[in-house]
């Protein structure tokens, strides 16, 4: 089975090769197998070899486990046999590298500011439990693990990772466990109009789809790209739109991400340095024959026999024929090698004696000598070797072996010594450093975040998220930054370490920033760009920034720097892949590394070890060199798929891949212990180690002055260099100039350029501006430094100082109509600006600024494209593209226009002016030629006519002609004159545009308009000689006979409202151009409009923001003159004469009409509407002509008719006679036309005189007029006055809004109640005896109160307020209730919010509705429906039983009953003021809210159907619709005359009380605030305290906040004995004087005291009914609780809490099951059927109806203790959970116990505060964050 290596030996040495997969290799009895070798192969030595202390077998396979008698007397013999020197044994160091010389030491006492582990090293106290295994033995990291914070999941590994990353689809636990048990996924939500959606889900913007970069990550928005910009010469773009190397090309290697590279190929085409595998792939030919498989398939190890000898081990000998043996076996005297190779004399081996002994002279050895065999064997002592000669040694160099020590080496004879850099520490193993600091972070990009992991342990955290596509990374540790490059929005970014301040390094002029380094010494930002080729250089704010090098760049990638020494290294993966490096000032550049590399990604430098790393994705290796690139070595080569970013740190490398989405780590010096930090990564990319040395302290050359630099100073070498930013040129050796003197400036659509000639680099710049998305044409103007271009996207002209600053957007367009403005000229001697618009066939002209524009030239024009102006001449010229192609020139005021060029022309693009020749220049894109001919358009001649595929742009300067190429992406030149001499300035730039040479010599230009404007009021434009100059008014406005005036204004004028502007067409003017109506105001959709031309004002509507304005048709006194209750106002029309505005509302389908400033508004017409729209007046006969469809606008002028098209946007006009159509093209958006005249109005107002006599509104009729009163108010008999305000009608609230429903009219329509700053209402009430409204804003947390006309208004209570649900008036005590839910509480207060006091604050869990009736001295309160005394005594349970979420509460007062309604079980319920008579009034709601009562109606709200509704309130019946389409309906209430009537005791001098006077039921008391207000409190009505201590005594007593005040549950009459049960030793005299009472408690009035005898007489009554009622409840609930039905069943939840948007209530209809019932009760069989059982079945019933798993993994721990269940799971409230259901289960003694028990047990618990719910109700959905672990909390 074996070959023979050689020639045939006699079995003694031998390789088996294939026998890798057998289980032995059979080597023979008298021969010892050696391992089995990489390449499958077995070696087979003699059997004496083994243990003989010699490497035989080449890995010490024959060795290993040996004990050999090798060791002197003076060494220490290792476990693995090596020989250590015995001194160092115990030493606390690890020298037989298997710790045998450490073990059985005596313990070793480590200092104090040590740990000592448990092998009996001493490691530093900080290293413990920081994740590094310090000691060796792991004893250091034995550490409790950490507990996660509440915002944090742990993971089932112990780890924390952040909450929110629970069960978001990526797999954030090393384990996998936070994505375990999740709920199927969302699907992910669609994208809007202007997004693209990824391939997995993700939204980027529309315009990131197929622009050449992978915004997604996965390329999906680069696939499918018909119309894609093909890659670079070189480059292979793959189906998904990725460009990779040509030479990648079917390489057997899958490179393109969708493999379509490797697709329809016939053979791999390697190159001469690769082998081809079997499966095609190529690999480095130098990994053919090295053991090691690198093509996947075996085949590059495959017949290797003869390839070569073998390479021998360093300890072993090899032997002519090709064997190896033992370095021990050499001059033995025996023949090992069988060529007797090992005993030639060439190896001067002494002849042997046969008398050598160890005794006599050592046996000749100098070291240690053994006899083996008879015969003398020399060995050396630890730390040297055996030299060629057999006897003398020499010694070891320990640190020639790489890795021996982590960092510095030192070696001495016979040893060596490892040492560390500044900043580590030598670790117990005396040959490892360890950092000193903080625990090191792994800080990596992941495309959409940016995030932190601990490598030795799975911490794992988020620093930054909701990036686009992070790619790049860096940080510098001193200032705590982290820096990032995004390659979707092309930005360099950065913020602090900890997430804050996000803020742009870098905005402009990026395209695809793949590398980033931070200088920590200089403070400066280094970056790679493969896009621009460029590696650029400035501050860390990005200031001065400048081009470092950009010759010879291709597709630079990483980057490193090594500040310390000043230099600059960078990967580049471009057709010649290469790694360089230079000085950070860019000078000194040379190759590192150029061979052998493919696609050179990651790059990273080991300071301490004073080297480089760098990963290759195509070769899937990782390599090492020297920082001079000697000594290179691939660290590891195999299991690296697609590896993209390595850092190192200490002794390990870390890196990212792409392929396996994980993050990795290996040992950097042998690349063995690789181990997965993460994977399941989104997209990992760069990758940086955060600690303090990684960026170690260096010496900052510019030192504390920049280096006296004025820009930037930058390292060079161990000097400095001082640079400019790039195109400004150095003045001295320090300075650079301010400014640019002349520079090329050329449009790219998404960002103008500049080129400055002042410097030799060429490098284009970007102009850093805002918003810049389709930049067309240019133009300068060097006086204020201005740059000028066209935007085609936004259809606007803007202008910006050269170097970015003082941008103004829009100057033109933004306010004026432009559709696509193509050319663009400025007239630098009047201060003018021309341009072309090919959508509207226009010339224009105005100002510089963008003001007083007028059209020049509207007619035969046909896609009008350049043009330049020659002030000299007074003329411009322009080319158009249309039909006929044809260049023209016109005096610049429009005067002498003719066609000069109109042959042999296609597609006339760039025109330029050769000022001193007095030739024009322009280049043809179809012709594809530049030509020149005189100004005239004689002498035409082709300058360039060959290899210009697309010109564009062009322009001249000096003797150079300069022009954009679309097709070769290039600016190119050449001389002017021949066209020879061509050069291309920069290359490989997409979407040219047009371009220009900025300068600052321009011809002056005499000309009359420099002097006072040549006299013009307006324009004053140059024209050709002999005037030289002519006047010229603004668009639609007449010049004057006198050629110098213009009119005023427009005489006559079409008026359109775009949605976002108004605009005017002169119709004074032969042509037709819109003006918009500068008003200074955003508009969002403003549709209708109207004029009212005797103030010369203009109406709209603005639908979006849903109110009516008006403003000067100059634009001026602007105003909003209706500003509520509007929806959808699409028609408008404006009553001139009789001085209103009508309007309709297609929202709420009405008709309104008020005065033209807003006030007085009525609703006309309110029924048998269905979409009103548009709507005009017809004032003679006093008629409305309304439109109902979505008719195209119509309107009809003196001498024909206009009509506008949405669809086409245009308007059109026709002539009623000559039936002559016109048209103005393009109106966007355009919705309604009116027309306007200054000419005086036409017509008769019929309401002049004395408005008719009419108080408020006088409308015209064809019979005359009409009076009418606003809204809700009705006419009085005498048919002209009005009352000011309706007399009975509904207050509602609607979260941002307080509105009124009048009761006193038909029409049921709402008015907005006028109060300011309202945000999320919810309760109201109202006082009668001021007017003023009363509503709770749990958005603020306030109290408030306002005037009806919304004046006045002012905070009653502000503070300590949580959510106040429920509020009620007592309008005759003058108090104030309300409810808290957020507290538990019921407070009251005066109505000024003085005397504020806290009545019920137990047993009460989210109190919601409350209300008074303040003639029997009880509210009501929500739960439970309650009721108490207006003090908070007497508090009694109305209604417990049935009950869900009772919302609304109301009481009648005339039939003295209750009303509320229940959104869970849907229906409206009522009872008497003692909770009898119980009956529904309706039983089908869809979900109410709240209500209240008015004669025989009951009003309530309504969420689901967001209406407003009322019934009978006797029977139920006649359900009505008030008010539709509300959305927030909270609260309503009725204000009345009838409502708030009646008197008390307390109504007459607040009862005689110092504070707060609460009314009973029989009698009344006085009450103190709970904080004292510096006034004396006295308690007892009409006495005032004899001396300032008593009111010291009150003050001071001690108080107890959550214990009611005994007073409150005492009778009418109290005896002495009960106050004495109070105060404790208290005099009679005393407590009458009310000298004893606390300062919070109330104290009744004693018996007639401000009583009437009729009240006793009443009590006393009204006792004996209560017990007759008492008596006849018990009996009721004895028979009941026999006779239930057991089918009924219902559970209710707690109430709903308000903060959330009614629009997000969900209401689900959802029918009970017939298991519902079932579920409560369930009683078990057996034995044991006492009630505790019963209890907790109770519970499990409402676990399994709750549907959470997490509340019924409680129950089950609860169901162990059953003494907690009886009083935590039997006390409950039922306010909060109710359950009825059947009752046969229990007997009747056990229901009795149970029921005794519980109001026992409730009545002794203290409620906590409410807890936050967890879970989300059917009903509402609202969220809970805290789950409910008993039943008092359920």
């Amino acid at each position: 089975c074996c070959r023979s290596w050689g020639r045939a030996l006699t079995g003694s040495f031998s390789l088996c090769p294939g026998l890798a997969s057998s289980p032995e290799c059979a080597c023979g009895r008298s021969h010892f197998t050696c391992a089995v070798s990489a390449l499958g192969e077995c070696t087979c030595i003699p059997a004496q070899w083994q243990c003989d202390g010699d490497n035989d077998c080449g890995d010490h396979s024959d060795e290993d486990g040996c004990m050999l008698p090798t060791c002197s007397p003076l060494d220490f013999h290792c476990d693995n046999g090596k020989c250590i020197r015995r001194s160092w044994v115990c030493d606390g160091d690890n020298d037989c590298e298997d710790d045998s010389d450490e073990q059985d030491c005596p313990p070793r006492e480590c200092e104090e500011d040590e740990f000592p582990c448990q092998n009996g090293y001493c490691i530093r106290s900080l290293w413990h439990c920081d994740g590094d295994n310090d000691c060796g033995d792991n004893s250091d990291e034995q550490c409790d693990m950490r507990k996660c914070s509440d915002k944090e999941f742990r993971c089932s590994d112990g780890s924390c990772i952040a909450e929110h990353w629970y069960c978001d689809g990526d797999t954030d636990c090393k384990d996998g466990s936070d994505e375990e048990s999740c709920p199927s996924a969302v699907p992910a939500p669609p994208c809007n109009l202007e997004e693209f959606q990824c391939a997995y889900g993700r939204c980027i913007l529309d315009i990131y789809h197929c622009d050449g970069d992978d915004d997604c990550g996965d390329w999906s928005d680069e696939s499918d790209c018909s119309s894609h910009q093909p890659c670079r010469s070189g480059e292979f773009m793959c189906d998904s739109g990725l460009c990779i190397n040509a030479g990648w090309r079917c390489d057997g290697d899958a490179d393109c991400d969708d493999q379509s590279d490797e697709r329809n190929c016939t053979t791999s085409m390697c190159t001469a340095e690769q082998f081809r595998c079997r499966s095609g792939r190529c690999v480095r030919l130098s990994w053919r024959c090295d053991g090691e498989d690198d093509c996947a398939d075996n085949s590059d190890e495959e017949n290797c026999e003869n390839t070569g000898s073998p390479q021998c081990a360093s300890d072993q000998f090899l032997c002519w024929n090709g064997r190896c043996i033992g370095q021990r076996k050499l001059c033995n005297g025996v023949n090992d090698c069988g060529d007797n190779s090992d005993e030639s004399p060439q190896q001067n081996c002494r002849p042997r004696t046969g008398e050598e002994n160890c005794n006599v002279n050592n046996g000749g050895c100098a070291q240690k000598c053994q006899m083996v065999r008879g015969a003398v064997q020399c060995t050396c002592h630890t730390g040297y070797r055996l030299t060629e000669d057999g006897r003398t040694c020499q010694d070891v160099n320990e640190c020639a072996e790489e890795g021996y020590c982590s960092q510095g080496c030192t070696n001495s004879e016979g040893t060596f010594q490892c040492w560390c850099e500044t900043g580590y520490e030598l670790r117990p193993d005396r040959r490892s450093c360890k950092a000193l600091g903080p625990e090191p972070v792994l800080l990596f990009a992941n495309r959409i975040d940016i995030r932190q992991v601990l490598p030795h342990r799975s911490e794992y955290t988020l620093l930054l998220n909701n990036l686009e596509n992070a790619i790049a990374l860096d940080f510098h540790h001193r200032r705590e930054l982290v820096f990032w490059s995004d390659v979707t929005l092309d930005r360099i970014l950065r913020a602090n370490l900890n997430g804050s301040n996000v803020e742009e390094v870098v905005s402009t002029g990026l395209e695809s920033p793949g590398g980033l380094a931070v200088d920590w010494v200089h403070d400066k930002l280094y970056w790679t760009d493969s896009g621009t080729s460029r590696i650029e250089v400035a501050n860390l704010d990005g200031a001065h920034r400048k081009v470092l090098l950009w010759q010879n760049l291709e597709k630079p990638r990483a980057i490193a720097l090594h500040p310390m020494e000043g230099t600059i290294y960078w990967t580049d993966w471009g057709n010649t892949p290469r790694i360089e490096a230079s000085s950070m000032d860019g000078s000194g550049r040379r190759i590192i590394a150029d061979t052998h590399l493919f696609w050179p990604n990651g790059l990273t430098i080991d300071y301490a070890g004073r080297r480089m790393y760098w990963v290759d994705a195509k070769h899937h290796v990782i390599e090492r060199a020297n920082l001079d690139g000697s000594h290179r070595k691939a660290v590891i080569s195999q299991g690296l798929p697609h590896p993209f970013a390595i850092t190192v740190f200490e002794d390990s490398l870390y890196w990212t891949d792409w392929h396996t989405k994980s993050i990795n780590s290996a040992n950097k010096f042998t690349g063995k212990n690789q181990e997965i930090i993460r994977n399941k990564l989104h997209f990992p990319m760069d990758i940086h180690t955060l600690h303090p040395q990684r960026q170690p302290a260096g010496k900052n050359r510019c030192g504390d002055n920049n280096g006296g630099c004025t820009h930037l100073c930058l390292p060079s070498g161990q000097n400095y260099t001082c640079a400019c930013p790039t195109g400004f040129r150095k003045i001295n050796s320090h300075a650079c100039a301010q400014s640019l003197d002349k520079f090329l400036l050329f449009a790219r659509r998404m960002d103008i350029r500049r080129i400055s000639f002042d410097t030799e680099d060429l490098s284009d710049d970007v102009i850093p501006l805002a918003d810049v998305r389709s930049a067309v044409a240019l133009d300068w103007d060097s006086r204020d430094d201005h740059v000028y271009w066209t935007d085609v996207s936004t259809d606007t002209i803007s202008r910006a100082k050269w170097d970015g600053t003082g941008q103004e957007v829009g100057i033109v367009g933004d306010t004026a109509f432009l559709e696509s403005p193509a050319g663009l000229a400025i007239d630098w001697v009047t201060n003018k600006l021309y341009w072309t618009d090919a959508g509207t066939d226009r010339i224009e002209v105005a100002n510089t600024d963008g003001s007083m524009r007028t059209v020049l030239i509207w007619e035969n024009l046909d896609r009008p494209r350049d043009i330049v102006v020659e002030p000299m001449g007074g003329y411009m010229y322009w080319t158009d593209w249309g039909a006929s192609p044809k260049i023209e020139r016109a005096g610049m005021d429009a005067s002498e226009r003719q066609v000069i060029i109109s042959s042999n022309l296609t597609w006339p693009n760039g025109l330029a002016i050769d000022y001193g020749s007095q030739r024009l220049y322009w280049a043809d894109a179809g012709m594809k030629t530049i030509e020149f001919a005189g100004l005239d358009g004689s002498k035409r001649k082709v300058l360039i006519g060959s290899q210009l595929p697309h010109p564009f742009g062009l322009t001249l300067y000096g003797e150079r002609i300069y022009w954009t190429d679309w097709q070769t992406k290039s600016i190119q030149s050449a001389d002017r004159l021949t066209g020879l001499d061509r050069e291309t300035l920069q290359e490989n730039l997409e979407n040219l545009m047009d371009i220009h040479v900025f300068h600052r010599r321009r011809p002056p230009v005499s000309t009359p308009c420099v002097v006072e404007n040549g006299g013009c009021s307006h324009l004053c434009l140059r024209s050709p000689n002999p005037s030289g100059f002519s006047c010229t008014c603004p668009t639609g406005i007449n010049l004057l006979p006198d050629g110098k005036t213009c009119s005023p204004g427009m005489n006559s004028f079409l008026i359109f409202a775009r949605r976002i502007d108004v605009r005017m067409v002169s119709l004074d003017i032969p042509y037709f151009a819109d003006v918009v109506v500068p008003i200074n105001i955003t508009m969002k959709n403003t549709i209708a409009i109207g004029v009212d031309p005797q103030e010369g004002k203009v109406y709209w509507s603005d639908s979006t923001l849903h109110r009516i304005s008006r403003a000067n048709l100059d634009g001026s006194q602007h105003e909003d003159i209706i500003t509520t209750g509007l929806q959808t106002t699409d028609g408008l029309a404006v009553d001139a004469i009789g001085r209103k505005v009508y309007w309709t509302d297609t929202g709420t389908n009405r008709i309104e009409v008020g005065n033209l400033d807003g006030s007085m508004r009525k609703v006309l017409v309110w029924q048998n509407l269905d979409s009103p729209r548009a709507i005009v007046l017809y004032h003679e006969m006093g008629n409305v002509i309304l439109v109902r469809s979505n008719l195209p606008g119509l309107w009809v002028r003196a001498s024909g008719f206009l009509s506008f098209n949405i669809r086409q946007r245009y308007i059109q006009s026709s002539e009623l006679l000559y039936n002559k159509k016109t048209q103005q093209p393009r109106a966007p958006g355009g919705t309604t036309v009116d027309t306007s005249s200054t000419s005086p109005l036409t017509g008769f107002n019929k309401c002049g005189s004395r408005n008719g006599g009419c108080s408020h509104l006088c409308l015209p009729r064809p019979s005359g007029f009409s009076c009418a009163c606003p809204t809700g108010i009705q006419l009085k008999g005498d048919g002209k006055t009005c009352d000011p305000s309706p007399e009975t009608y509904l207050l509602f609230s609607s979260r941002g809004s307080i509105r009124r429903i009048s009761l006193d009219t038909s029409d049921h329509t709402d008015v907005h109640v006028p109060v300011p700053e309202l945000n999320n209402v919810i309760s109201l009430d109202y006082d009668s005896v001021d007017g003023k409204v009363y509503y709770t804003d749990v958005f603020l947390d306030v109290i408030r109160r306002a005037d009806l006309n919304g004046s006045n208004m002012e905070t009653v209570i502000g503070r300590g307020l949580k959510t106040t649900d429920g509020l009620a008036v007592d309008w005759v005590a003058r108090n104030l209730y309300w409810t808290d839910t957020g507290r538990n509480t019921i407070e009251a207060s005066r109505l000024d919010g003085s005397c504020r006091k806290v009545l019920i604050n137990n047993s009460l869990d989210e109190p919601r509705a409350i209300a008074v009736f303040p003639r029997k001295g009880d509210p009501g309160e929500k739960g439970l429906i309650e009721r108490a005394n207006l003090d908070g005594s007497e508090r009694k349970v109305l209604i417990n039983t049935d009950l869900g979420w009772p919302n609304g509460l109301t009481l009648d007062y005339d039939t003295r009953r209750i009303y509320w309604v229940d959104a869970h079980l849907d229906r409206i319920e009522s009872a008497d003021l003692n909770g009898k008579l119980r009956q529904v009034l309706v039983s089908h709601v869809s979900h109410p809210f709240a209500l209240t009562q008015q004669d025989r109606w009951i009003y309530w709200t309504d969420w689901q159907t967001k209406s407003i509704q009322r019934v009978d309130k006797y029977s139920g019946r006649n359900k009505e619709t008030v008010l539709a389409n509300v959305e927030g309906l909270m609260d309503i209430i009725v204000v009345s005359p009838q409502r708030q009537t009646g008197t008390n005791a307390c109504g007459v001098n607040n009862g005689g009380c110092t504070h707060l006077c609460f009314a009973r039921a029989l009698d009344f008391v006085c009450a103190c605030p709970d904080e004292p207000d510096g006034r004396p409190c006295f308690l007892v009505p009409g006495l005032v305290p004899p001396d300032p201590r008593a009111t010291s005594m009150n003050e001071n007593n001690p108080v107890l906040p959550n214990t009611l005040p005994t007073t409150l549950r005492s009778s009418t009459t109290r005896t002495r004995t009960s106050l004495e049960e109070v105060e404790g030793r208290c005099s009679e005299r005393d407590a009458r004087l009310g000298l004893c009472a606390h300062s919070n408690e109330a104290v009744p009035a004693a018996p007639g005291e401000g009583l009437h005898i009729s009240y006793a007489i009443g009590g006393l009554l009204s006792i004996l009914l209560i017990l007759v009622v008492i008596a006849a409840l018990m009996l009721y609930r004895h028979k009941k609780s026999k006779f239930t039905d057991p089918g009924m069943g219902n559970l209710t939840y707690s109430n709903p809490s308000y903060r959330t948007s009614t629009q997000e209530v969900k209401i689900e209809a959802i029918p009970k099951p017939a298991m519902y019932n079932q579920l409560c009760y369930k009683k078990e069989g057996g034995p044991d059927h006492n009630y505790t059982k019963e209890k907790i079945k109770i519970v499990e019933g409402i676990c399994l109806l709750s549907g959470d798993d997490a509340e019924w993994d409680d129950l089950k721990q609860l169901r162990s203790s059953r003494g907690g269940l009886l009083r935590d799971h039997v006390c409950m409230k039922t306010d909060t959970v109710s359950i009825q259901a059947s009752s046969g289960s229990l007997d009747d003694t056990e229901t009795e116990q149970l029921l005794q028990e519980e109001q026992s047990e409730c009545s002794s618990v203290h409620t906590a505060a409410t807890p936050e719910r967890r879970g989300s109700l059917s009903d509402t959905g609202w969220k809970h964050e805290r789950k409910l672990s008993s039943e008092s909390q359920v």
